[in-house]
């Protein structure tokens, strides 16, 4: 069954994304992220700008084969034919469908009170699937 984490309380959700990206390719994790286009336009942005010495190699879902099979990262809005089915990073408001074809499942979610909306209708919407959720309380980690 899918492992599934909801890292929330992220004050800058997309920075968070690209720190998390960076440790996943460190860890040779093939990733796919997916959510609205306005949202994967801003993250591709900004994996080449976040850090000055740091590459997260991505690529979009309509890149051709061979740079599909050669990025350890994807950025899908939706999750039709991946490359890979190890890591699924979701920024969109819902459930993204064919989630469950991942190993692992990592939610990220803001401060934002309708992004904590989704978010809840997304944890309900796993949890009445039957899957356990690991919690991750971003604000914990950074007031320590």
């Amino acid at each position: 069954m899918t492992e599934l984490a909801f890292h929330f309380n992220a004050p800058d959700r997309l920075a968070y994304c690209c720190r998390l990206l960076r440790k996943a390719v460190a860890g040779n994790a093939r990733v796919v992220v997916t959510g609205l286009p306005d949202t994967l336009a801003q993250l591709d942005e900004l994996l080449w700008t976040f850090s000055p010495t740091d590459f997260v190699p991505h690529c979009q879902i309509d890149s051709e084969a061979q740079v599909l099979a050669a990025s350890p990262v994807v950025l899908a809005p939706a999750l039709g034919a991946t490359p890979h089915q190890q890591v699924l990073i979701n920024l969109g408001q819902s459930v993204p469908e064919g989630f469950e074809r991942f190993e692992r499942v990592i939610e990220i979610v803001g401060l934002d009170d309708d992004e904590r909306q989704f978010a809840r209708a997304r944890w309900k919407h796993y949890t009445d699937h039957g899957h356990a959720i690991t919690r991750h309380d971003l604000t914990l980690k950074t007031s320590s």
